[in-house]
């Protein structure tokens, strides 16, 4: 009997990050507590890419940062990780604007300007 995986569902991934993955994992690992960024901000901090790459990368390799400070545009955690990721925003006292939303007025981060 064949085994296949569930429709949407990845196979593990394998290897390491690529260069790309780095760099995005590289400025999540610098969110300070409290503070969150949406993947279209980081993917605009980089100059490249854009929020569903970022979002890849996270999903991929992100365990090893604080993934959960990273969240869509309107402040709402990713999906798969909701409740988790509430939990842990919630103990870093990071603003929020509705129980289940990041008040991202508050709560966004601007990382300095590369040289």
């Amino acid at each position: 009997m064949s085994r296949t995986r569930p429709a949407g569902r990845r196979p593990a991934v394998e290897g390491l990050p690529t260069p790309y993955a780095e760099q995005v994992l590289d400025l999540v690992a610098q969110i300070p507590p409290g503070r969150v960024m949406a993947y279209g901000d980081i993917a605009a901090v980089l100059g490249r890419g854009g929020p569903r790459q970022v979002g890849n990368v996270m999903s991929r390799w992100g365990g090893g940062v604080p993934w959960h400070r990273v969240v869509r545009a309107d402040g709402r955690p990713a999906e798969c990780h909701e409740g988790q990721a509430l939990a842990l925003l919630r103990a870093e006292d990071t603003p929020l604007a509705r129980p289940d939303r990041i008040d991202m007025a508050r709560a966004r981060w601007h990382p300095e300007p590369f040289d």
